[in-house]
């Protein structure tokens, strides 16, 4: 039988081999200069063979979306049985990623239109998403920002970065920043210091994330000196990774894993629901598992996006239903991630979840839980909300939050909100960031067109 790759790689995980190939094969940098990019390398390696008509259609669809895998990632590879291998159809190009459909978009979230300067996307009030790399250590074939990455015009500059910072130091509004990419860490580690050095000098700024997919395709790149710079930052440092298999969470990735949380780093997770990869609600909840086991909380499952290409790996929203529901009730709740769809268009994520609330009237709901059972739950019969005028002097509950300054309201906490007369919201077409000018929506609320 022809073990390849995965015979190698856990030769070498066991030290059986010498120490210098030992050595090459824990480099992240190693492992980044030797990532394949060409189809003969992975016939060589998995010992296959495309015929003449795959193999052109393979090419035309590399031409157009790179391809990128670190050795580490192909070793997951099962060889026997590649074409149904989660790890293979996340990292080989398919050719019908060649097929856009009338309903693909290049940029299916808008982060361009909502980009007030260099790699920011400004969408939700106080956060901001700052792509400090369009580099990533496999290129997964099902990324929504496929138009970027890979591309050497989209190749952050320092002096891009620096409008990008300059930004978020003059918008106040903001409080956490998410860096993303590509993959902030395929940058050095003195580029990764220098960021979180500026952020750090930010006032307004309480908590910093991070976005990467090391731990699952290069988990050698998270080292003792990686930790301990992430450790040294005054801001909070919070980091979501990107598991979609369970095949992924392999020895190296639980070290990887166990030196983040060790360090006190809190650890989440973004999966993406994918056609014929983790659409099966038996793999999901052993994902979880895993995940919660090595310290991470599963975070958001997020429906596949509108991105070219992608047709094939996108399921239906009722799949999604369908696996949310075999979890919630049957495992513990902070196994459970959130289901969103991102929004096409630039609306930001939409929690989506089965039904429990089926009804409800002026003094009783009525629920439903996991297995089916209906009950009642009975509302207070003496209960008066506080109806809120904004003269938190004169307000009955104990307001002692410091600096929480929260005079404004926009969408529906809008309508909501006692203090407001408006009982409509029509947005504008443009009612997004103007990416022009740093004055929004979020600094002016009551200019809303409603």
């Amino acid at each position: 039988m022809n073990t390849g790759i995965l015979e190698t790689r856990t030769k070498l995980e066991n030290r059986r081999l010498d120490d210098q190939a030992y050595a090459n094969w824990v480099d992240w940098k190693w492992q980044i200069a030797h990532r394949i990019r060409d189809i003969s390398t992975i016939e060589k390696i998995l010992n296959i063979r495309f015929d003449d008509d795959e193999r052109k259609r393979i090419q035309e669809t590399i031409d157009i979306f790179p391809m990128s895998i670190t050795p580490y990632y192909l070793s997951l590879v099962d060889p026997e049985d590649y074409r149904n291998d989660p790890i293979f159809k996340q990292a080989f190009p398919d050719r019908r990623e060649l097929h856009v459909t009338k309903h693909d978009m290049t940029d299916p979230l808008a982060e361009d239109k909502n980009s007030p300067a260099p790699g920011i996307t400004h969408r939700y009030p106080d956060r901001v998403l700052f792509c400090v790399s369009n580099v990533c250590a496999m290129y997964c074939r099902h990324c929504t920002r496929k138009r970027r990455v890979g591309d050497v015009d989209c190749v952050p500059d320092q002096d891009q970065l620096e409008r990008g910072l300059d930004y978020i130091r003059k918008t106040p509004v903001i409080r956490d920043v998410l860096l993303s990419g590509g993959d902030p860490f395929l940058l050095s580690d003195k580029k990764i210091k220098w960021l979180l050095d500026e952020l750090n000098k930010i006032e307004h700024i309480e908590v910093i994330r991070i976005g990467t997919r090391t731990p699952v395709v290069l988990s050698y790149r998270i080292t003792a000196e990686l930790v301990e710079l992430l450790k040294s930052s005054e801001k909070p440092i919070w980091i979501n990774t990107h598991f979609n298999h369970p095949q992924e969470m392999t020895s190296s990735a639980k070290r990887a894993l166990k030196m983040l949380a060790s360090a006190g780093i809190p650890l989440g997770n973004q999966s993406v629901l994918l056609a014929d990869v983790n659409d099966c609600p038996r793999i999901m909840k052993r994902l979880v598992h895993k995940l919660v086991i090595n310290r991470v909380r599963p975070y958001y499952l997020y429906q596949c996006d509108l991105s070219e290409g992608l047709e094939h790996f996108r399921t239906s929203v009722g799949k999604g239903i369908e696996i949310m529901e075999s979890l919630r009730g049957h495992t513990s709740g902070f196994c459970v991630p959130t289901y969103v769809i991102d929004a096409p268009g630039g609306g930001g994520k939409i929690p989506v979840a089965p039904n429990y609330l089926i009804s409800w009237s002026t003094n009783k709901v009525i629920l439903r839980n996991y297995e089916g059972v209906i009950t009642t739950y009975q509302e207070p019969d003496c209960y008066r909300h506080n109806a809120c005028d904004l003269k938190c002097d004169t307000c009955n509950l104990h307001l002692k939050l410091d600096e929480a300054e929260e005079k404004s309201v926009v969408g529906i906490s809008r309508l909501l909100a006692d203090y407001d007369n408006t009982i409509t919201l029509t947005p504008a077409e443009d009612e997004m960031i103007d990416p022009v000018s740093p004055k929004n929506k979020f600094d002016h609320p009551d200019e809303s067109n409603v």
